[in-house]
């Protein structure tokens, strides 16, 4: 994967980036906070306008004088889509440029149906909502998606090992020969840090985010940012394990595929994550004491984290947190009694606030990332290229 080239100081996606933040949306707000001359600021406001980046939102209110004109990065200029894919439940979107879901779907289908079918299914389902919406493929500026296992952030490739060999190694844009478009490929978990961290816990600048499905990934939030690891692979929980035996998975001893085995081996017809929220929303005593007992163990297996980070937050997401209470009160109990006094003093440990539209939304603020990324606008507005 080739390394991103050095951003200039005065180059057009340094402005692009504190509109898109709202940070700065004027030209005195943008002079000020840039410390650039109206004249240089001008040229790349000129420069955004042009390559379809930006638009002039009208004028704000003044007290005085003439209104201040208003930038606002150019949502419908194009299209965003995102792909939440889980163990056995997938979602997709199609979102603006600004991440605001325009029309989504979800199926039954997830990790151990493989990549063939899944991404066969989803570009099926994109090409109709794109088609409902007066889109084509053509308008397609982005593509985010979420896979539940590694991603080797040096060479974009699904890493491993994969709960399903099928994924080893695979590159998902490979499936999407059709488009053209920037592609942003992350874990989950990372998908659902980048979406409840800047849109439902803004307040918290640390955060440690927990996905909870079939599977079971974790990811931080540090200072912001999400962070992944030398290679993508930050955020691995493991189950307690005998002196001397390797590592394993936690998901493996407590998840939503460990619910419906317990289930099964009592004759019950469970397959997926959505059988699992079904029941627990019929009040079953069964489905309810295994989402606690899985979250005591999830609990346990996160008091080193919340030790060693010191999080404000510990946010559950994922389609066992829509089951209600049960699970996340057995991560919390476990949690707050495991952990050390200091780490856990004003601990908040709760469900994910955008709940099963958290995958979608982070999926496409992610690829909204890699498509205004600050040396990629520079370099595409300064040859007066398309915003796509």
């Amino acid at each position: 994967m080739a390394r991103t080239p050095k951003t200039p100081s005065t180059g057009s996606g340094v402005v692009l980036d504190l509109i898109r933040r709202g940070e700065a949306t004027t030209r005195s707000e943008l002079i000020d906070g840039l410390g650039w001359s109206r004249v240089t600021l001008a040229r790349r406001l000129d420069d955004l306008l042009e390559a379809g980046f930006i638009v002039s939102a009208g004028q704000l209110s003044s007290s005085g004088g003439r209104p201040p004109e208003e930038f606002a990065v150019a949502a419908d200029a194009g299209v965003i889509l995102a792909i939440d894919i889980g163990g056995s439940h997938t979602r997709v979107g199609v979102t603006d440029l600004v991440s605001t879901v325009l029309s989504e779907d979800e199926a039954d289908i997830g990790l151990h149906d493989g990549p063939d079918e899944i991404f066969s299914w989803a570009i099926q389902v994109f090409d109709f909502l794109l088609a409902d919406l007066g889109r084509s493929r053509a308008d397609v500026r982005a593509i985010g998606i979420g896979v539940p296992g590694p991603v080797d952030a040096v060479t974009g490739r699904l890493g491993s090992p994969q709960l399903d060999p099928r994924w080893e190694e695979v590159r998902v844009d490979d499936y999407f020969t059709g488009f053209d478009a920037v592609f942003a490929v992350d874990r989950d978990v990372n998908i659902l840090a980048v979406g409840e961290s800047r849109l439902s816990w803004p307040e918290y600048s640390h955060l440690t985010v927990v996905k909870v499905g079939m599977g079971v990934g974790c990811a931080f939030v540090l200072d912001g940012h999400v962070y992944r690891g030398a290679r993508g692979g930050a955020g691995q929980l493991s189950a307690p394990r005998d002196p001397g035996s390797p590592l394993h998975r936690l998901e493996l001893d407590a998840s939503g595929a460990t619910i419906r085995q317990a289930l099964r081996d009592q004759g019950r017809d469970i397959s997926t994550s959505a059988d699992i929220v079904a029941a627990a929303r019929a009040h079953d005593p069964v489905v309810l004491a295994q989402l606690e007992e899985v979250g005591t163990r999830i609990g346990d297996a996160l008091a080193d984290v919340v030790g060693l980070l010191n999080p404000q937050a510990v946010i559950i997401g994922g389609n066992l947190a829509e089951t209600g209470e049960r699970l996340v009160a057995g991560i919390r109990s476990a949690l707050l009694t495991g952990t050390h006094d200091f780490s856990r003093r004003g601990l908040v440990v709760e469900r994910a606030r955008l709940g099963d539209k958290a995958g979608v939304r982070g999926a496409s603020l992610m690829a909204q990332d890699a498509l205004f990324d600050i040396a990629r606008v520079s370099a595409a507005t300064s040859r007066r290229g398309p915003a796509s």
